[in-house]
């Protein structure tokens, strides 16, 4: 039976943490604060909405919420970009996306409108170099993989000198060996097999099955999926799960994340660290 990676602990070890530094900003006249910008109300944006708001009161951020209209021009999304750039009172910024089908040949010039200084989820191009190489004080990691990261940390997971392989397009390393792969991947069952550490981001419900792992591995799984013929909690069928087929997978592996219950509820509380880091640069 594997050790279960629980998100609970994670969150429960960073939120403590958080707290002691927010209060030691405000003691300084600092409110750490995070900008919300949201074109339209897709539920799964509004959920997370409603997750990150709570997540912030319970660790001392303040939340300011910029919502747009689904039919939103690019001038109006980037008028509001601006408008929190220039707000000094806001430290970090999340921006939902993808944007709306019509907005979607102007993401990447929107995205790059926001100040890297505020960018706390790693979406412009400048705080993409800044992480990737290595550049000290530029840029914040994507709150997903830095989640993964803080899960395999808190469990004391080394991955120096690891093999980790990356179903999908999110990069996890910290002084492991990375192999990503993607829908044009020949054998990547084969591959995960011969990895010590397997995060897997493709997306695709039960698609991590046992073929793909052996004893000894770490599968840190980080997708929500919707399965229809899951057992709830009200004693019918239907709830999120991961990649992994748990059932076949669990057994086999040294330790892996459970859906719901890992990874996603480090999110959250890794995007109010950024805040608070953010937030300590400018103190």
């Amino acid at each position: 039976m594997a050790k279960l990676l629980l998100g609970k602990e994670v969150t429960d070890a960073l939120n403590a943490n958080l707290q002691a530094r927010t209060a030691a900003l405000r003691e300084k006249g600092i409110i750490p604060t995070l900008g919300i910008v949201r074109v339209g109300a897709d539920p799964s944006d509004l959920s997370y909405e409603k997750g990150a708001t709570k997540r912030a009161e319970l660790v001392g951020v303040d939340v300011k919420k910029f919502e747009l209209p689904a039919d939103a021009s690019k001038e109006d999304v980037l008028a509001v970009i601006d408008q929190v750039n220039a707000d000094d009172s806001i430290h970090g910024v999340l921006m939902f996306r993808p944007l709306p089908k019509h907005l979607k040949a102007d993401q990447n010039e929107i995205c790059n409108r926001l100040d890297p200084k505020k960018d706390v989820d790693c979406m412009t191009h400048l705080s993409n170099a800044g992480v990737f190489e290595g550049l000290n004080g530029l840029g914040f990691a994507p709150c997903t993989p830095a989640a993964c990261m803080e899960i395999l940390d808190y469990y004391g997971i080394d991955c120096k000198g690891k093999n980790a392989v990356v179903i999908g397009r999110l990069v996890v390393g910290k002084n492991a060996t990375v192999t990503v792969c993607h829908t044009k991947t020949v054998n990547t069952a084969e591959i995960c097999r011969n990895a010590d550490i397997i995060v897997s981001a493709a997306g695709v419900l039960n698609s991590l099955t046992k073929d793909y792992v052996r004893p000894g591995q770490v599968v840190i799984d980080v997708s929500i999926n919707w399965d229809a013929n899951k057992p709830n909690a009200k004693g019918g069928l239907g709830g999120i799960a991961g990649d992994a087929c748990f059932s076949e997978v669990e057994p086999i592996v040294d330790a892996i994340t459970p859906v719901p219950g890992g990874v996603g509820s480090v999110t959250t509380s890794v995007l109010m660290k950024h805040v608070v880091e953010a937030a300590e640069k400018r103190s």
